[in-house]
């Protein structure tokens, strides 16, 4: 067996089981079993489904759709709220129950986690029978089920667990690679996305054995060297990726508002972008971080997405540098159609404390990092809806809630 050991520990359709076993311990019925969804009120437009219970997906329903539509499709449609606080302690529970296997975890989302189980050997000498130790444990102590996926790297081990679900444990090993995933098609490779896919198909590129035995040197004539070595390396089951214990520092701050109402004037639009800018401006600041890249992304009636981003000449953690700059990329690229959902994100992150002098000062500057530096000690002391811009106090509600249990997440595994 290979000297690398991994697991990808990841709980079946988590948002619908977490919610299951809260309405089961309720009197409740079982989500899981029903047609159901995790979502908001079907009234409301801004509503989408969250997660789909594995009776729902026979319907048709999908992650991300209008709840409206998902009604549609299915009448009968058992229908719960988020509840955020839930999800983090049903999140905490199960990674603590991991975490006792082995002193090498990482948390890759608020549902999944690798385990680094290289040289455990002497403690757990039959890796199948620890994976379905901790499977059968996380079912047995908290009421959800896992997948949990072998491999000798992360690559290998989240493909595993990514086969027939739930409540299962398989293995991918390099001399498994051939049967078991090459078959697939491309589309189920991690990281290949629908425009990779596509592309990849229009080459008559339709599995992942087809990729992986795809010369590299003609991938890249049309994905380019760094995306072909990359889609090479992963189709023939090649990552030598770490498990990081540590959280790594943020790559980027994004925040996404979808509105209820057809967005059509740059007015409403830009509002929406200032309480965006304020809040991922706070989060990045809080981290110390200053960012040297600031997108948009809009996507509008036909659930078309487009994007649009700059590199700044300086890093920044600047509000209304960012805004400003958020605005101009809008008035550049938006042509006037309706929009259904507005997002801001700031990446290439410098963290080095470092501020380029300019010879030509901006007099205003210090002005309004101090407004942030005001504004972030309040939110600092009496929490983030404390102080807001009158012009964006809706907006940021439910941009900041939207955020909630990644960042108590966050808080937990710095601690």
């Amino acid at each position: 067996m290979e000297d690398r050991l991994i697991f990808h520990i990841d709980v079946n359709s988590a948002f619908v089981s977490w919610s299951a076993v809260e309405m089961l311990n309720n009197g409740g019925p079982d989500l899981r079993v029903v047609p159901s969804i995790v979502g908001g009120d079907p009234s409301s437009r801004r509503s989408i489904v969250a997660a789909k219970s594995i009776p729902a997906k026979k319907y048709g329903i999908v992650t991300g759709e209008p709840v409206s539509s998902a009604l549609r499709k299915c009448p009968d449609l058992v229908i719960a709220g988020s509840n955020f606080d839930w999800y983090v302690k049903c999140s905490r529970a199960f990674k603590a129950i991991c975490q006792e296997y082995t002193p090498s975890m990482q948390s890759f989302s608020i549902d999944e986690v690798f385990l680094d189980m290289s040289g455990m050997h002497l403690i757990y000498p039959d890796p199948i029978a620890t994976a379905h130790e901790i499977k059968d444990r996380i079912y047995n102590e908290l009421g959800f089920t896992v997948n949990v996926g072998i491999g000798p790297n992360k690559l290998c081990a989240k493909m595993a667990s990514d086969f027939e679900k739930p409540n299962k444990v398989h293995t991918l090993f390099m001399d498994e690679i051939p049967k078991k995933m090459w078959p697939l098609p491309v589309s189920e490779l991690f990281s290949c996305g629908r425009s990779t896919t596509a592309r990849l198909k229009s080459f008559n590129i339709n599995t992942i054995g087809e990729l992986a035995n795809t010369p590299v040197e003609q991938l890249a004539l049309f994905l380019g060297e760094r995306a072909a070595n990359h889609y090479h390396n992963y189709a023939n089951g090649i990552d030598n990726s770490p498990v990081v214990d540590e959280p790594e520092d943020a790559k980027g701050y994004s925040a996404e508002t979808t509105v209820e109402d057809d967005l059509v004037d740059l007015e409403s639009i830009n509002r929406i972008l200032l309480a965006q800018a304020d809040i991922v401006a706070a989060r990045m600041r809080a981290d110390d971080g200053k960012c040297r890249c600031v997108s948009i992304t809009y996507r509008n009636l036909d659930f078309v997405n487009r994007s649009h981003q700059t590199t700044l000449i300086d890093p920044t953690d600047v509000t209304d540098i960012i805004y400003n700059t958020a605005k101009r990329l809008m008035k550049e690229s938006w042509h006037g159609e309706p929009l259904r959902l507005i997002g801001l994100a700031v990446s290439d992150i410098d963290r080095n404390g470092f501020e380029q002098m300019s010879l030509f000062q901006d007099e205003n500057k210090e002005k309004r990092k101090a407004l942030d530096g005001a504004l972030d000690s309040i939110r600092g002391k009496f929490g983030n809806a404390s102080v807001q811009r009158a012009s964006t106090i809706d907006t940021s509600k439910n941009i900041n809630r939207r955020h909630k249990a990644e960042q108590e997440l966050n808080r937990e595994n710095k601690q």
